[in-house]
């Protein structure tokens, strides 16, 4: 049975939308092609009509967890606390708890640079995150120290099993992120 063209555009989409949910949530390594297929009732086969390999899918679906990072950070950047506002949804625990709908780069950097594969993508991501904070901070190496300190939170916060001490990370990094910013009190 032959397939419209939309409709093989609609399940690239959805392969390329499943995978990146999976990889922020679960990583690359622990995503295997066939459970991938397997949940969007497809089959393993049926993968390669899309994509050469993993790796391709990998690029394809960074660049899409780019692409909602962008427009989430737009969202965020366009109030009066832009900074602020910024740091607290990254460093909430909506964040921490949802690792499929958020930032890539908790769950990846680690991973992709032990394997060898760092991404010209994740460098895309690490440098417009360091670019937005320049622009609000005026400063590369205040930037630098924040986006590092808030990947850094994210995943330490998420590897320990005490939510008391995993909400205590978030709290005390994010104050003191918006304290050295001079951005106002820190909130939940």
């Amino acid at each position: 049975m032959r397939y419209s063209e939309d409709h093989k555009a609609q399940t690239h989409r959805r392969i390329i939308e499943e995978a990146a949910r999976r990889f922020r949530r679960d990583g690359v390594g622990a995503t295997g092609v066939q459970a991938l297929m397997k949940a969007l009732d497809l089959t393993h086969g049926g993968f390669y009509a899309h994509f050469k390999s993993k790796d391709e899918l990998v690029e394809t679906a960074l660049r899409h967890c780019a692409d909602e990072l962008d427009a989430r950070t737009a969202q965020s950047l366009s109030g009066e606390q832009p900074l602020a506002t910024l740091v607290r949804h990254y460093l909430s625990r909506r964040h921490r708890d949802d690792p499929a709908q958020g930032c890539p780069l908790p769950t990846l950097s680690a991973e992709l640079g032990q394997r060898g594969q760092a991404s010209p993508v994740t460098d895309e991501v690490v440098a417009s995150r360091l670019a937005q904070l320049e622009a609000l901070l005026a400063d590369g190496q205040e930037a630098t120290l924040m986006l590092s300190a808030m990947v850094g939170a994210l995943v330490l916060s998420r590897s320990v099993a005490d939510p008391a001490l995993s909400d205590r990370i978030l709290e005390q990094t994010r104050a003191s992120l918006l304290e050295r910013a001079g951005a106002g009190t820190p909130q939940a």
